[in-house]
């Protein structure tokens, strides 16, 4: 075996990351699920020993969390593919990974030590369940694109319900966790900044979503709309915010 540094297995794995997604958002159909699984071993190896490299668990700062989040997204996409029986979260869910892995190339990687305000698990929590929560509103958005390109199958409906819904619980557990990070870090819950507001945004834009679930008179078309911009919704939080406003958060 050729003799690498940490951070050069890292790399090897990462990449092999990467190239097994792209491989499984081209492969047939009967080795897409080896394939995504195959990356996310691959993927979670990676993420593994770049907490090694920090001493911590990686998921401060773009790069690591957009790469946590597109490891979410696979294994999200095998069990919805596995659960539901659609190919269009197998195929959007390595098509997603693979976006945000090369996307994630452009972001710095250098690991810089935690800071004190960081150093509680309370922070830890925010943010894991954060990005499993968006990785959960990706899967309801692969659910939308179902319903349209799958004639309408109340199959595609329910995925994107339970994804959505399970998100939503998700989501409200980490912004009551952040909170917490908030008020030991700042002595305030909040701090009305621009991630604040937004990620506040995203929380209530979920709420009309599962009450649209829920009262009668709402299309199912237009259920699955609100499930397709919700995404939208989540990748401005997390991404737009970050580059277009300053914020306390660096992701």
């Amino acid at each position: 075996m050729p003799d690498l540094s940490l951070h050069g297995w890292f790399l090897v794995l990462y990449g092999g990351a990467l190239a097994g997604y792209l491989a499984a958002s081209l492969a047939p159909l009967r080795w897409k699920p080896w394939a995504v699984l195959v990356a996310a071993g691959l993927h979670t190896g990676s993420l593994g020993l770049r907490g090694v490299q920090a001493g911590r668990l990686p998921l401060v700062g773009v790069f690591d969390t957009l790469s946590f989040f597109a490891l979410c997204v696979a294994l999200l996409s095998i069990v919805f593919y596995r659960r539901y029986g659609s190919l269009t979260f197998l195929e959007g869910g390595s098509v997603l990974a693979t976006l945000m892995l090369v996307f994630d190339l452009l972001a710095p990687r250098e690991l810089r030590p935690l800071p004190p305000v960081l150093r509680t698990l309370w922070f830890e929590v925010h943010v894991a369940l954060s990005f499993v929560a968006y990785a959960l509103f990706a899967i309801g958005f692969l659910g939308g694109i179902d319903y349209f390109l799958s004639d309408r199958d109340a199959r595609s409906l329910r995925a994107e319900y339970q994804a959505n819904l399970w998100g939503y619980l998700c989501f409200s557990v980490a912004m009551i966790a952040g909170g917490i990070w908030a008020y030991y870090a700042w002595g305030t819950y909040w701090l009305w900044t621009p991630k604040e507001l937004w990620t506040t945004i995203v929380w209530f834009f979920y709420s009309l979503y599962l009450h649209a679930r829920i009262v009668r008179g709402w299309r199912e078309s237009t259920r699955a709309v609100l499930a397709i911009v919700g995404f939208a919704v989540v990748l401005f939080t997390y991404l737009g915010v970050g580059l277009l406003m300053k914020s306390s958060h660096t992701f």
